[in-house]
């Protein structure tokens, strides 16, 4: 592999980046989550409250980086910003979860959703028994090698530099936010008073949906159980809500990068957050809540889409899943390997990731994280990695943010282009709201969020062994 370039080339401007943000954001969970979060909430007002609440995280989330990013305008982003509040071990921690679960096992359940959508013009994706073989003692779906080939695809992609990456991602989310964005206009158009109204009967009391043979049950829940049912809700809006940071790890290909990061954080948070909000008042002008949260599939964007543009609503949403996947896993492979090759420049990664190609791209550190989130499709459903991912994120975004005040110690007289909006109380707010939601997720949902977090403590040895391997050479 040629290594005849050490540094990244800055060529992104303002738009790109923010293309970067919604981009990465907007997957397929907008268009099924909501499902699960009506089993869960059975309430519209909870529904919609859960999303703004998870829109508040992000932006104030966002916010907040942009802070971290004029700071250290570098390849790696939060790594970075993690290593220098805390230590090395902590950086390392987040850059092990990262490569493990965080950005490999998104990948893996945004490529198995645009497998699953790619059924409804392929009948041999259809999610079903029959569309499976055995290999090496797996049952292996052809949806599955689908997602696994999509991912390779744009990996090789990604490897002819970033300009082709950057095409890619614009074509597709700009495709995607205008097709978002057609899909709200014709709902509000198609907006159909009896079944608003109908659904916000009873609009604030949380009750548990179960479907038993047919026949719709509304369990209230008491206050305790309650909220362990908002923050288990949630895993769904803030697994949708996610990636937004992807843009800090490429700072290195970014032009003016100390201005340009934080505003492309907040343009493109703010922009996807005004969708997905929209998009669930649509889901509930168009569809009755039971059928909402029963949807076949949880696709609960195809039964608003059928309601509102008929027979051809299938193959809208469909196609517009797809384009969306796409692009988004697209911005998750181009951003991601930029972290492993910061780290592998520490020596605290495998070190051909810390080189360049001929295309000034971390191509070795690409095709590495390529082969764990195929491994990654093969292993788990998407609702596992997701209830693993948001666990695992959220502490990471806790930490990271209070890393704000400690820099702020630590460093008084570094220069900061942007400050933390409404510091101190703002990021105070998001680590309380997010220590919240993980104290809750581990009492309510502790078969998914233990799995992520031995993950993550793994890395404690792996680091020392990678310290000992430093010193050594």
């Amino acid at each position: 592999m040629a290594e005849t370039n050490n540094s990244f080339k800055a060529s992104l401007g303002l738009f790109d980046a923010t293309m970067i943000v919604a981009g990465s954001m907007i997957g397929s969970g907008i268009f099924i989550v909501s499902a699960d979060m009506l089993k869960d909430l059975g309430s519209a007002g909870w529904l919609l409250a859960a999303w703004l609440i998870t829109g508040f995280m992000t932006l104030t989330a966002a916010l907040s980086y942009g802070e971290l990013s004029g700071m250290f305008p570098k390849a790696g982003g939060q790594y970075v910003y993690l290593k220098e509040s805390y230590n090395p071990l902590v950086g390392f921690l987040y850059g092990w979860s990262f490569f493990a679960v965080i950005q490999t096992g998104t990948i893996a359940a945004v490529a198995v959703g645009f497998a699953k959508f790619a059924g409804y013009f392929f009948p041999a994706l259809a999610w079903e028994d029959a569309n499976t073989f055995s290999l090496a003692g797996l049952t292996i779906h052809y949806a599955q090698v689908v997602a696994i080939l999509l991912i390779v695809l744009l990996t090789y992609i990604n490897t002819k530099g970033i300009q082709t990456g950057k095409i890619i991602q614009t074509i597709f989310t700009s495709t995607k936010l205008l097709s978002l964005f057609g899909l709200i206009i014709a709902g509000f158009i198609a907006f159909n008073w009896d079944v608003w109204h109908a659904n916000w009967n009873n609009a604030w009391s949380i009750q548990k949906l179960t479907n038993v043979d047919g026949v719709i049950n509304y369990q209230p829940l008491i206050s305790g159980v309650a909220l362990g049912a908002i923050a288990s809700a949630m895993v769904g809006s803030i697994f949708s809500s996610d990636a937004w940071n992807n843009v800090t790890f490429i700072a290195g290909e970014i032009k003016n990068p100390k201005r340009n990061i934080g505003l492309s954080l907040f343009l493109g948070t703010l922009i996807v957050t005004l969708i997905y909000v929209l998009l669930n008042v649509v889901y509930l002008a168009t569809v009755p809540i039971h059928e909402l949260a029963f949807a076949k599939d949880n696709r609960v964007a195809l039964s608003a889409s059928e309601a509102i543009f008929g027979d051809y609503g299938t193959i809208i949403i469909a196609i517009m899943i797809m384009i969306s996947t796409f692009g988004c896993n697209n911005g998750l492979i181009l951003a991601g390997a930029r972290v492993y090759y910061t780290m592998a420049n520490d020596r605290l990664f495998f070190k051909k990731a810390g080189s360049l190609n001929k295309n000034i791209v971390p191509e070795w550190a690409l095709w590495i994280q390529c082969a764990m989130a195929a491994a990654l499709c093969l292993s788990g459903k998407y609702g596992d990695l997701l209830d693993m991912v948001s666990f695992v994120v959220v502490i990471f975004y806790v930490l990271t943010i209070a890393g704000i005040f400690i820099l702020r110690k630590k460093m008084p007289n570094a220069e900061r282009p942007y400050k933390a909006f409404g510091y101190p109380i703002l990021p105070i707010i998001y680590i309380l709201m997010g220590i919240s939601f993980c104290t809750l997720l581990i009492i309510y949902k502790p078969q998914f969020t233990w799995p992520g977090l031995i993950i993550t403590l793994l890395g404690i040895p792996l680091y020392y062994v990678a310290v000992a391997n430093k010193n050594n050479h």
